[in-house]
């Protein structure tokens, strides 16, 4: 039998049975000497009609909030749309100035209040259907590429960037630490890319920046002349460089997404430099592409999903796909 007892329990139910069957004319101080306890264990259990322990946690959490004061700040989120930190700002300032911003995010879920992206969607009139165009099922070879901006270390003498290249039906992700967002380093970059990839890089699709064309002079928006560095090495190889269209970058969310969990893993603690970032960025990427289930991919890693694409479509890989070892526990 499973019996469950708290940490500090010095009897078990077998113990506290004999306990409540003992007989009237034995006192408490008897009992405690008996099963070696104190006299409070023994008048705990004695008068009870159960033999298990009873939960700590209170059957009522303190609110900071009065009722009135929690009406008036759902009112102040609804009307005014304000995010948690900004609500907490304005009713510590007119509420109550020790109201926490958990307490604050316990008062909202237990009052049921709708979030500020539920409350746009309200206001816009939304039926409930996806506002965008998922993406349709591609090939391996569809390559998103961008660029993102990284914190400068103790040992460094300016800033560097992260680009990062990701297929659009494995997930599978390539990334190198450059010193510049000039297009040669995006040509280079872009070169390597195309060495390390298993599959044949049909098309390549990046933003509007310098890195990548010559869409966007100090006159404007040209067509692109294709003599641009990134255009040039996409030509040699036979690649289609696509770009998104101006002023919507959710259109390259998929590399726009991975660099957010970067994001997440650089504030996961201090990096006493910058070789020391970069190994970890380089070590993230290969847990990444060989050991991490994605839920797009039915939980499966992009190498496992990429492996199952070489099984069914051969044509499109020009290397054979191996899957390493997982990481030591």
């Amino acid at each position: 039998m499973d019996i469950k007892l708290h940490k500090q329990a010095t009897t078990t139910p077998k113990i506290r049975a004999e306990i409540q069957a003992a007989p009237a004319n034995i006192s408490d101080s008897e009992l405690a000497r008996q099963f070696n306890v104190t006299d409070s264990t023994i008048r705990r259990w004695r008068y009870r009609d159960d033999v298990h322990d009873r939960p700590h946690t209170r059957r009522n959490l303190l609110a900071t909030l009065t009722p009135e004061q929690e009406e008036i700040v759902i009112a102040a989120r609804e009307f005014l749309r304000l995010g948690l930190d900004d609500l907490l700002i304005v009713a510590r300032e007119f509420l109550n100035p020790r109201l926490s911003r958990s307490a604050l995010h316990r008062m909202l879920k237990r009052r049921e209040v709708q979030t500020l992206a539920e409350l746009a969607r309200q206001d816009a009139g939304d039926d409930g259907k996806p506002r965008h165009k998922p993406f349709k099922d591609y090939e391996p070879g569809y390559v998103h590429i961008d660029i993102k901006h990284l914190p400068q270390m103790p040992d460094e003498q300016q800033k560097r960037y992260l680009y990062v290249a990701i297929d659009r039906a494995t997930r599978w992700v390539y990334l190198e630490v450059r010193n510049s967002q000039a297009s040669k380093d995006a040509q280079a970059f872009m070169t390597r890319v195309e060495e390390k990839v298993p599959f044949k890089i049909q098309t390549v699709l990046t933003d509007n920046g310098k890195s990548f064309t010559d869409r966007f002079t100090r006159a404007g928006e040209r067509q692109p002349s294709g003599r641009h560095p990134f255009d040039q090495v996409c030509q040699k190889k036979g690649i289609e460089h696509r770009l998104i269209k101006p002023g919507r970058p959710q259109t390259n969310g998929m590399v726009e997404r991975f660099n957010g969990r970067i994001s997440d893993v650089l504030a996961t603690r201090r990096y006493e430099s910058g070789e020391d970032l970069e190994q970890t960025l380089k070590r993230y990427n290969w847990l990444y592409n060989h050991h991490i289930p994605q839920k797009a991919l039915h939980h499966q890693s992009p190498i496992s999903a990429m492996k199952e694409w070489q099984i069914k479509r051969p044509e499109l890989f020009n290397k054979r796909v191996i899957n390493h070892a997982g990481p030591d526990i």
